[in-house]
């Protein structure tokens, strides 16, 4: 499959990459119960993975063929690492690879990588240039893609957006935010629109992707509609929701159940190689907005393993 965005809908709808949540287990529960068009994984350090760290890192990328389209993101500001590991994981079978340029987390950026690429556009040139020849080294045709942001300490639309586009990329997700505002002050979409008209003047056919506070389809087609972007990325919307791409309303039973799931999957796919403490973060989403929430979440957070928490939820279902 060349290049699989050149098939899908408009708007289409992505799950966003985010660390210690869109691992294997939350996508193989996400695939099951609402599948979007197009599936990231969380970022990926290619620094890593062109080292003989690769065996722990493995596991951020484990997919399944349900799970298709997926797209890998990594980051580094080492272009021959960034090569090595572009052409590892389009060894694996991945549909296409997108570069991390928006992350604002202080350790990427440390490294010069995630939105400290948004400071150095010489840099960020040759990573685009690595991936794709990493991607030609393994004898594939996948595109290649760059999530960013609107800016770093300020808005740099005008500077930094044409540059990205001309470095022949495949799609455009940009983050309605600058790096300074973390997500502390509401998505500006009209710079996502200032981003599709820019990418129109220069007439060139790289797909934009907005992205920012979408909490569900239906607001997110009204925007793709006002906005005129070709697809939609929804991340923390979806946290406690695996159903929010097919647009149905669980009930809180259904939810706590699909928990549970959840649970033992992360527990079977990633217990040896990731910390319980990171299920948690989603028993916060899923036991929410009904009688006893509260008192359960406290309950859960004590919990260690998949057994405590089916134990604690069937008890629970049984008393309600």
């Amino acid at each position: 499959m060349k290049n699989f965005l050149e098939k899908l809908p408009k708007p289409f709808f992505c799950l966003a990459p985010m660390a210690d949540v869109t691992d294997a287990a939350f996508r193989s529960i996400i695939t099951k119960y609402g599948k979007p068009d197009v599936t990231w994984t969380e970022f990926v350090s290619a620094d890593g993975l062109a080292s003989e760290g690769r065996e722990v890192l493995k596991n951020s990328l484990i997919f399944t063929k349900k799970e298709k389209p997926i797209v890998a993101q990594l980051f580094s500001s080492n272009p021959e690492k960034m090569r090595i590991s572009s052409k590892y994981v389009a060894s694996l079978g991945f549909d296409g690879i997108d570069i991390n340029m928006g992350c604002p987390d202080k350790t990427i950026e440390k490294q010069g990588a995630g939105a400290a690429m948004m400071k150095d556009f010489k840099k960020a040139g040759e990573i685009i240039q690595a991936v794709k020849d990493g991607i030609k080294d393994a004898n594939k045709k996948i595109p290649v893609s760059v999530k960013t942001r609107i800016g770093y300490n300020k808005i740099e639309i005008e500077e930094w957006i044409p540059f990205i586009l001309s470095c022949d990329i495949d799609a455009l997700t940009v983050h309605a935010r600058t790096r300074k505002e973390m997500s502390l002050v509401p998505a500006n979409w009209q710079h996502i629109k200032r981003v599709v008209e820019i990418r129109d003047k220069m007439n060139i056919k790289t797909k934009i992707i907005g992205n920012g506070d979408v909490v569900g389809i239906k607001q997110g087609k009204k925007l793709a509609k006002e906005i005129g972007c070709d697809g939609i990325m929804i991340g923390r919307g979806i946290f406690g929701n695996p159903w929010l791409f097919s647009g149905k309303i669980p009930t809180y039973k259904e939810k706590l159940k699909v928990m549970v799931e959840h649970t033992k999957l992360f527990e079977n796919l990633l217990g040896g190689h990731k910390n319980f403490a990171v299920m948690r973060k989603h028993y916060k989403a899923y036991v929410n907005g009904f009688d006893g929430a509260k008192e359960l979440r406290v309950e859960l957070m004590e919990t260690k393993s998949a057994k405590e928490v089916e134990s604690i939820i069937n008890k629970f279902l049984k008393n309600h």
